[in-house]
């Protein structure tokens, strides 16, 4: 019987936040990990937090070390959320942590993902800046995925975004419910390749949804303090974005910023070609 080798690398939502199990957070890979072969060995890398740079510089030579069979990277939300968000560099660092896994022959697992100011709820002329810029890692995402052949996972929008059973408190990370209905989703696709080969996980929950009281203690306490550890250097561009955002709605020009938005994704993935192409000639 061999052994299948999976690690995930990522932010918290690979670690698993928002579905805890004893002491720690199990998540959406943890239980993918279970369903994928009869014998699975299973590396999670993922920290929260993590930008695509703690990707590349501090997951990446431990995950290739562990030689995984099947390798999920799911990352970039973080990088919207600081006043450094710079789409080439998303770009240039996704394609180098994607590149070297699929060179040593792992199956790659990307997912796109709902951008954070709607899953909070902040007012549209705040919620609109990260939006598109959410939306321009998932292009990236999305290209490079196809790119590398990955198997990729569409989970930015559809009902499960609107679902509050689906969250956990924070409105940023999924509860247990929509850990297991990622690993359920990644499970299938896995299966339709003949990649996965265990039982898929359940969708029902193993343990009770948190009450509402536990959840409105918990962003008072611990869950105010994650979002502001995240938030706090984004704050001032944020609000210099927000004004932004009012004067071109007020001038009726806001497909501007939408237009800029994908032009600045048509460089960044233009300069990887070029790149590509230069690697190839030399």
């Amino acid at each position: 019987m061999r052994t299948v080798r999976f690690a995930a690398l990522g932010d918290s939502l690979s670690e698993g936040v928002g579905d805890p199990v004893g002491d720690g957070w199990r998540g959406w890979a943890a239980l993918l990990a279970d369903g994928l072969a009869e014998s699975v060995e299973f590396t999670k890398l993922a920290v929260s937090g993590a930008q695509t740079r703690d990707v590349l510089e501090r997951q990446l030579p431990v995950g290739l070390a562990a030689r995984p069979d099947v390798v999920s990277v799911v990352v970039g939300v973080n990088d919207t959320l600081r006043c450094t968000f710079d789409i080439r560099a998303v770009a240039a660092r996704l394609d180098e942590v994607y590149a070297a896994f699929t060179e040593q022959g792992a199956v790659l697992l990307t997912a796109c993902l709902p951008d954070p100011g709607t899953m909070l709820g902040l007012p549209g002329a705040l919620a609109r800046p990260l939006a598109r810029r959410q939306r321009a890692v998932n292009a990236v995402v999305h290209a490079l995925s196809e790119r590398y052949g990955a198997v990729h996972l569409h989970a930015a929008e559809g009902a499960w975004t609107t679902e509050p059973a689906m969250w956990s408190a924070d409105r940023l990370h999924p509860g247990e419910r929509g850990h297991r209905q990622l690993a359920a989703r990644f499970h299938a696709l896995l299966a339709e390749r003949g990649l996965a080969t265990g039982v898929a996980p359940s969708a029902e929950p193993e343990f009770p949804v948190p009450t509402k009281s536990a959840s409105l203690r918990w962003l008072a306490t611990a869950g105010t303090g994650w979002v502001m550890r995240r938030c706090t250097d984004l704050l001032p561009q944020l609000m210099t974005l927000a004004v932004d955002e009012m004067r071109h709605r007020a001038r009726g020009t806001s497909a501007r910023l939408d237009l800029r938005a994908a032009h600045a994704v048509s460089v960044a993935l233009a300069a990887l070609s070029v790149q590509e192409q230069g690697a190839e000639a030399a």
